[in-house]
């Protein structure tokens, strides 16, 4: 599925809630389904900077060339909204990463509903994931020369 067909998914899975207590309650059953990334991947390195509570973000670059990224939180909210983005960006090149328009987030209103530090966090979240996409692009057009 490519990042578009993901977010359109997403938005039809969230207009099925009218209050934002129940998107709240979607998001926690997102991140009870995030698969839990293994402890030796709980590194300062990968933590996100500019997150009020702990997020862990591991990418690699398999021989396929798309981006797999694993994520975690010690909030389960956070986690919620991580699960998400590792939903969209996930087996994905890093170039669409890269070119991607992130619509989805403001569609199903999820920056309008979050408190200033958590909304700092989710830009965090994404600045991260471009940045692994740009790194890795930049990695591949210099083994591709």
């Amino acid at each position: 599925m490519t990042i578009n067909e993901i977010q359109d998914e997403i938005i039809e899975e969230f207009s099925q809630f009218d209050e934002w207590l129940d998107k709240y309650e979607y998001l926690i059953e997102l991140a009870k389904n995030l698969d839990k990334l293994d402890d030796s991947k709980k590194t300062p390195d990968n933590i996100i900077q500019g997150c009020q509570s702990k997020v862990w973000l591991n990418a690699v670059l398999p021989p396929d060339g798309k981006l797999r990224f694993e994520a975690d939180s010690d909030a389960i909210i956070t986690k919620g909204i991580i699960a998400l983005l590792v939903r969209v960006f996930d087996n994905q090149t890093p170039q669409d990463i890269v070119n991607a328009d992130l619509y989805f987030i403001d569609k199903i209103g999820l920056s309008a509903n979050l408190s200033p530090t958590r909304a700092n966090g989710l830009n965090a979240m994404i600045k991260q994931i471009k940045y692994y996409a740009l790194a890795y692009s930049a990695l591949q057009k210099k083994e591709n020369k």
